[in-house]
């Protein structure tokens, strides 16, 4: 069933009446609805094309949080083989948000991590809605340090609205945490590429972003808070978060114009959740290229590279 978004209800009645036609002719074998609802489905379509065109930050980080975008889960069963799940923190407990383990990416072993928010109730709820605590930012840690010992890649993919903020990750050591991982991922010797598949927010993302290569979808989001944060820290009043989105330069066009991101990878009209298969297909062709390109460097190449992509965000889009 197709979830519509609040800018997509003029969609969502014209795509109903055409299944409601098509509904009546399979009840009715002597009614012709076809041609009607043929048409339907052009002025569909070009409604389709019209609402993403042109979209705004605000309805950009919408499309983000649609509930029916591929998860990480999702790109690992359809891009990886061989994945070998690695659970716990060695510390504390194994956090469900953060999935991560050894796997194969075109028959390349490299080590995957990602955050995980569910996609029915009961899934959202064990993965925390992708929020993950600090024993997640330490399996990725743990992960991250096996995939150095034995040289072998890492591919994050980001999904977060961000770290969880609750009174009990906060005792143990969010903050410390969430700087542990971001540092990991500045010291690797191997090549780390990362894609933002939906929300990358705040430090939450940077812990598993900071890497050689960061690719975003085209409706993805990257920032340092949510609209929503922003406006209620700025103007007290989360009903402001268009104009925080807008301020926020939070699109991968945006980002993409500043450094802070290498790549943009296209979705199909109308968003990732319109075809799945598509988009991770997109996003694994990505990833295979990404680690191809970076595998020839040395271990020092490899850190000295990084080091200086992060020196130089923001130089571009200054200078323009």
């Amino acid at each position: 069933m197709q979830n519509y978004l609040e800018f997509e209800k003029p969609l969502a009645e014209i795509e109903g009446k055409a299944e409601e036609l098509r509904a009546m002719g399979r009840a009715n074998d002597e009614m012709d609805v076809e041609k009607e609802a043929k048409a339907l489905d052009k002025k569909a379509e070009q409604l389709l094309k019209d609402l993403y065109k042109d979209l705004t930050p605000w309805r950009k980080c919408q499309v983000a949080r649609h509930p029916n975008r591929p998860h990480c889960k999702d790109y690992i069963e359809a891009l990886f083989t061989e994945y070998t799940p690695l659970a716990g923190d060695r510390n504390f407990a194994d956090d469900h948000s953060v999935m991560g383990g050894l796997a194969r990416l075109d028959g390349r072993p490299v080590m995957v991590i990602g955050h995980e928010k569910g996609n029915d109730t009961t899934s959202r709820i064990e993965r925390n809605f992708g929020m993950a605590r600090p024993e997640g930012y330490r399996k990725a840690i743990r992960l991250m340090d096996l995939a150095d010992r034995f040289n072998v890649p890492v591919v994050t993919l980001v999904d977060t609205p961000g770290a969880y903020p609750g009174k009990g990750a906060e005792e143990r050591g969010q903050s410390e945490a969430i700087a542990r991982s971001t540092e990991k991922c500045l010291q690797l010797g191997v090549p780390l590429v990362s894609v933002i598949i939906g929300e990358g927010g705040s430090g939450g993302a940077v812990a598993f972003a900071s890497a050689n290569r960061v690719a975003m979808l085209e409706h993805s989001v990257y920032s340092v808070i949510s609209p929503e944060g922003c406006a209620s820290i700025l103007w007290k009043d989360a009903e402001k978060m268009r104009e925080a989105a807008e301020a926020l330069r939070l699109t991968a066009q945006d980002l993409h114009k500043l450094g802070v991101i290498d790549r943009i990878i296209a979705e199909p009209m109308g968003g990732a959740q319109r075809d799945p298969a598509a988009t991770i297909k997109a996003v694994g062709e990505c990833l295979e290229d990404m680690v191809a390109k970076l595998a020839t460097l040395s271990r020092d190449d490899v850190r000295r590279e990084r080091r200086k992509k992060f020196l130089n965000i923001g130089a571009k889009g200054l200078a323009a």
